[in-house]
């Protein structure tokens, strides 16, 4: 199955998701109106595209939930388009889903955290349907390891 995520730089969060039942991982750009993005044109803020990762997972062995689990704890879902430093669009919090079950699941997980409180702010994560997957170049895939950061 396929799970995707934008939640900033997707240098940080794609690690976190590169264990426990997940078969693999890319990065890539999804979300916006260019074909084929670089690196560089969604750097640009222009596209419309996040940075996301795409997980290809066995929810024998890892549920969806758990994966928005993970998704919810490696970013501030209240900040509209930035986290940390990184501004601009390109780094919104998006929960992208592929199917009608990971939508309710989605927005269920987004409607618990936003009663618990925990940030005590709005949550303004969007919820929308995965649109074509750009898998970014081949050297931000799996960076923090390329790095020796892991």
């Amino acid at each position: 199955m396929k799970a995707t995520f934008g939640a900033g730089c997707f240098w940080c969060i794609e690690n976190d998701f590169r264990k426990n039942g997940v078969m693999s991982t890319s990065v890539g750009y999804m979300g916006g109106h260019l074909k084929n993005p670089t690196y560089e044109d969604v750097c640009t803020d222009t596209t419309g595209h996040a940075e996301v990762i795409q997980v290809e997972y066995d929810s024998s062995k890892i549920s969806y939930g758990t994966l928005l689990d993970i998704f919810w704890r490696n970013h501030d879902p209240t900040t509209l388009n930035r986290q940390g430093p990184d501004i601009g669009k390109q780094y919104r919090s998006t929960i992208f889903f592929h199917t009608l079950e990971q939508e309710r699941e989605a927005q269920q997980s987004k409607d618990d955290l936003e009663k618990s409180g925990k940030y005590g702010k709005k949550i303004v994560t969007e919820i929308v349907p995965a649109t074509e997957f750009y898998k970014a170049e081949d050297y931000h895939q799996q960076y923090y390891e390329k790095c020796g950061l892991v």
